[in-house]
């Protein structure tokens, strides 16, 4: 029998999940940022600012986005690289990574995009000074395993930084429930056109290690020195290890 893994409240074969995931951005892509400042009331670009921050992303440095999806992240990570640093893209939805790349250009930054699997990142190892990954872990079929593919391409203390969902204080749960399980189906099916990615959206994030755990993850994926910070009282949080 195959094996079983979760696809939000679902559980579906593990070989199906990708296709799954990727058929969820297929359909979100094109209303794709307008949804996140609608969901986030526009925070989501304070906690990706915040990201880079603590990324702490340096001139000439190397720097790989992974699930870059529209590219908000390997915008701002190229800017403080400049021009003798490099900063790849990189995106396993095809649609996704089109669109990243696209406003990557418009904003003026020479950013390599490559289509690839998070599990399996097509780079040397020991190449990136420094390793991001926003809102992306989420959706992987085996979490550890990707955390393992940053680790290798990383070199000794390069930086991991993942921004991430997580676990919400206790006190705001039965507002956040409602508000995940109510109102974001609502707002995309009226906005997107498409509610079902949206409870998907909802679900992922509540099957998602809580800080604690993928704390744990980093470190048995190699890294050491791994700081948690919480961000819209845990709503979203930052995870920045550094490569043994």
């Amino acid at each position: 029998m195959a094996k079983q893994v979760d696809f939000g409240f679902r559980k579906v074969p593990e070989e199906e999940k990708a296709d799954r995931v990727g058929e969820v951005f297929d359909r979100v892509a094109e209303r794709y940022d307008l949804m996140n400042d609608l969901m986030s009331l526009g925070l989501h670009r304070y906690w990706k600012v915040f990201a880079v921050s603590v990324a702490r992303p340096r001139r000439g440095e190397r720097v790989l986005d992974v699930a870059t999806g529209s590219g908000d992240l390997a915008a701002a990570l190229a800017r403080r690289v400049g021009p003798a640093g490099e900063v790849w893209a990189t995106d396993v939805n095809r649609k996704m990574l089109e669109r990243g790349r696209d406003r990557l250009l418009d904003s003026g930054a020479l950013t390599p995009a490559v289509q690839c699997d998070a599990e399996r990142l097509p780079f040397p190892a020991a190449y990136f000074d420094c390793v991001t990954v926003g809102f992306g872990l989420r959706n992987m079929t085996h979490k550890d395993q990707a955390l393992a593919e940053m680790a290798r391409v990383l070199k000794p203390g390069g930086r991991l930084v993942v921004l991430e969902f997580s676990k919400v204080w206790a006190p705001l749960k039965p507002a956040y429930d409602l508000y995940s399980f109510k109102v974001l189906p609502w707002l995309g099916e009226r906005v997107a056109g498409a509610a079902e990615p949206y409870r998907y959206l909802a679900e992922s994030i509540r099957l998602h290690p809580d800080q604690a755990t993928l704390k744990a993850m980093l470190e048995q994926a190699g890294f050491s020195q791994v700081e948690v910070f919480n961000l819209a009282a845990g709503v979203v949080a930052v995870h920045r290890g550094i490569r043994f």
